[in-house]
This record gives C-alpha cells, sequence and structure tokens, in this order.
C-alpha cells in the first residue's frame, strides 16, 4: 500500500506536491467550529422540539449527540496521528481497505463537501437579500460571490487560510453568544403567542422520538473531523490533533448548550416545536419585530466561517486524490505559499455548478447516507490498522480501545439503519452509485 502510493506521488514533480505545515492548535479548533456550526443549529432545534417537547429530554439529546462526538474524536485522532497526511478519512479509507475504499469515500465525501458550500452560501445570500432587498432577486449571484470571494482569499496561501478561518470563527462565536447573552439579559419581553402543548411520548413511540431527535443532533455536529484534513500542515500532529479535535468538540458543545438553553428560557417548548426557525422566533421574543434582521445580521456574521471551513476541507480532499492518482494528477499541485490551486479551483467550481442549478440539497441528500458510512469506514480502520500494523507508531491511542471504538462503530452503524429506514429512497441511490462507481475507478485507475 505505502509503495503504491509513493510510485503515485512521484509522477509529479515533490517540490509540486509540498503543503506547508504552518498551521497551529488555533487553527485546528477554528476549523472545527467553522465546518460544525452552521445554519443546522439556527433551524433544528425546533424539529428536535417536536419530537422530544421537555426541556429536559431536550438537552439530554444534545449532550448524547456531543458524547458519541467526542467518542468519534478518540477514534480519529488516533488515524490522524498514525497517519498524518492532509485528506481526511479517504486517507484512512485507502491506506486500511484499499483504493477502491478510498476512491469511494474521498468522492463523496469530495461531492457533498462542495455541496454543503453551495448550501451555506445561499442561506447567507438569503440573508443578504433581506437586508438589502435590491438583491433579493439575485440570490445566486450573491451566493457565487460570496464563494469566489472566500476563493480568492483562501489562494493566497496557508497562512492567510489559517488566520481566515481563526477570524471568521471567533466572529462566529462571538455572533452566536451575544443572541445567548441577550437572550438570558434581555429575556421574552414580547411573549410569542401560545400553541397547545404536544405531550410527551412514552414507552416505545418515547424510543423512536428520540432515535429521530438524534439524527438532527449528529447532523447539527457533522464536520468534527475538520481538523484531520490538515494533517500534513499541523505542526506537531501527533500533539496538535487530538487537541484540536477534543478543543472544538468541547467548544461546539457548550456552544449549542449555551444557544439551546436560552431558546428554552424565552420560549415554551410548544413554540419551539411549531417554529421552521427558532433563533428568529427567540430573537422576535426578545426584541420584537427586529429580531428577523438581527437574526439574518447573526447569519451573515456567522456563516462565512462555514464556508472557509468547508471550501478548505473539499480542496485537501481533492489535492490528496490527485496525488494518489485517483483523480486528476493535477490536483496535488501546491504554491509556493502552500494552496493546492489546482484542487482549490476543481472545488470551487463544483460549488458554483450546485449553486447555479440548485441542485445541492438533492446532493446532499443522496450523498448523506454515504457521508455517516464513511465514520463508520474509519472506526472500522481503527480496527484493521490495530491488528495488521501493531507496532506502527500511534502518538494518541484510542482511550479506551477496543470497547470506545466498538461502541462509536455500533452507533454509526444504527444510525445508517434508522437512514435506510426514514430515508429508504436516497439511501438506496446510494447505495447504487457506490456499485456504479466501480468501472469509474477502473478507468481513472488506468488514466496516465
Amino acid at each position: 500500500m505505502a509503495t503504491e502510493a509513493a510510485t503515485s506521488v512521484a509522477t509529479v514533480p515533490a517540490r509540486a506536491t509540498q503543503l506547508l505545515r504552518v498551521m497551529g492548535l488555533a487553527f485546528g479548533v477554528a476549523v472545527g467550529i467553522g465546518s460544525v456550526i452552521g445554519a443546522g443549529i439556527l433551524r433544528s432545534p425546533g424539529d428536535i422540539a417536536a419530537q422530544l417537547p421537555n426541556p429536559w429530554l431536550f438537552i439530554a439529546v444534545w449532550i448524547i449527540g456531543g458524547a458519541y462526538a467526542l467518542l468519534g474524536a478518540n477514534s480519529m485522532a488516533e488515524l490522524g496521528t498514525m497517519l498524518p497526511e492532509s485528506g481526511g478519512q479517504y486517507v484512512y479509507a485507502r491506506h486500511a481497505l484499499g483504493p477502491y475504499a478510498g476512491f469511494v469515500v474521498g468522492w463523496s465525501d469530495w461531492t457533498s463537501t462542495c455541496g454543503s458550500v453551495a448550501a451555506i452560501s445561499i442561506v447567507i445570500a438569503e440573508s443578504v437579500g433581506a437586508l438589502v432587498p435590491p438583491l433579493a432577486s439575485h440570490i445566486a449571484a450573491v451566493a457565487a460571490a460570496i464563494v469566489l470571494l472566500v476563493m480568492l482569499v483562501l489562494w493566497r496561501g496557508a497562512r492567510e487560510s489559517d488566520r481566515t478561518q481563526q477570524l471568521t470563527s471567533l466572529v462566529k462565536s462571538l455572533a452566536l453568544l451575544t443572541l445567548v447573552g441577550a437572550c438570558f439579559i434581555v429575556g421574552a419581553r414580547y411573549p410569542i403567542a401560545s400553541v397547545p402543548a404536544q405531550p410527551i411520548p412514552v414507552r416505545g413511540a418515547l424510543v423512536a422520538a428520540f432515535v429521530v431527535a438524534l439524527q438532527g443532533v449528529i447532523y447539527s455536529y457533522d464536520g468534527w473531523t475538520g481538523v484531520i484534513y490538515f494533517s500534513e500542515e499541523v505542526r506537531d500532529p501527533g500533539r496538535q490533533i487530538p487537541r484540536a479535535l477534543f478543543g472544538s468538540l468541547l467548544s461546539v458543545m457548550a456552544i449549542y448548550l449555551l444557544i439551546n438553553v436560552a431558546f428554552i428560557y424565552v420560549l415554551p417548548m410548544s413554540a419551539m416545536a411549531s417554529s421552521s426557525m427558532v433563533a428568529a422566533t427567540a430573537a422576535t421574543s426578545v426584541f420584537g419585530a427586529y429580531g428577523d434582521r438581527i437574526v439574518r445580521a447573526i447569519v451573515v456574521l456567522a456563516l462565512p466561517s462555514a464556508v472557509t471551513a468547508n471550501l478548505l476541507i473539499a480542496s485537501r480532499v481533492a489535492f490528496s486524490m490527485g496525488r494518489d492518482g485517483l483523480a486528476t494528477r493535477a490536483a496535488a499541485r501546491v504554491s509556493d505559499t502552500g494552496t493546492p490551486t489546482v484542487s482549490l479551483l476543481l472545488s470551487t467550481a463544483c460549488t458554483l455548478l450546485f449553486v447555479m442549478t440548485g441542485t445541492f440539497d438533492t446532493v446532499i441528500a443522496l450523498l448523506a447516507f454515504l457521508f455517516v458510512a464513511s465514520y463508520a469506514i474509519s472506526f472500522t480502520s481503527v480496527f484493521v490498522l490495530r491488528r495488521r500494523e501493531p507496532d506502527a507508531p500511534r502518538p494518541y491511542r484510542a482511550w479506551g480501545y477496543p470497547w470506545t471504538t466498538a461502541l462509536v462503530l455500533a452507533g454509526s452503524v444504527a444510525f445508517l439503519v434508522a437512514s435506510l429506514v426514514s430515508d429508504t429512497r436516497n439511501s438506496v441511490i446510494a447505495l447504487a452509485l457506490v456499485a456504479a462507481s466501480y468501472p469509474v475507478y477502473r478507468l481513472v485507475r488506468r488514466t496516465p
């Protein structure tokens, strides 16, 4: 496996494929926060409150979802320090299970991440349109401009990308915490009209409701793997990768819990359950008629960090696959300032295609199953590599192995089964795409 990878890398001049090891712990935490916290935390609390209309159950499911992510980080940190290559879960799947597994994980990861950048950009553009009415009829153009602006900033180099990610993630955190502070300090000055309270489900219905709610929470935490996509760019990856994974996740958990407690403080559970955008409903309770505009401003301030993080991640996946010959080899080219220029251009082009065609929702829905399956493959890789390469250096070893890794793997499999049941059509199509990808993989492997 190592010989095969080395051979593919050697086809591109070494000088052109060297990323710069210039990023530190602050970047790792920032990119984790940036890739996790998106529009989901502003919308999903309503869906979760509809399933669990009880404050204690509502908060409990957010804590359990965070615990699942922490267990996942425990295992992913071992892989990230054992295989410190940029590219994320693609790297682990290829190394542990072979190039075809890597091909499937890499392409689904790259495509869905580009789709996520498009979706986030559209959300920002919609808020810009609400704040600046003349732009409301040009949402796609505004979203495209946002993507291009971020791409131009990232093009300047790894150090500029590092600073931009830290700044945008800081602005995001401050914007969200400002909303939290307003909820607690000002309170519900404009009470929301009450709606009939939903009964709390019992027995089997409670279990089913908890599972559905947990799906929404896990999706809201998705992206916690952020730093592993930059493993060969992080200084001292053996120490910084685990610290960044746990640091970003604990920060996100704290922010999520504060936000949700703030929502509960100003809104009855029934009002949350009937709201499609709980953040806007909470802001209306605090600020009255100005609430919607305030939330729109928070979106414009908070979500650019998610665009930055996900576009950076997509470029690293394409870079790593190009270096290994599973995508165009030109994607492995790196500028003197540490930017994988071709892979950044390809990722931007894919994102703009999604923005202009409006197909990103379909792509994300189709690939959501494979996105979660990638986690299961990564956790499986921990077991495979522990058995196959027991003496390989592991600067960080997963705490509680094998039980903690088995637990998070079982959780991932259960999540996939629930997805098959709740979204059978898209899950089956995703599996069919995997089967259809094999001839494409063989063609790519034959292409010089």
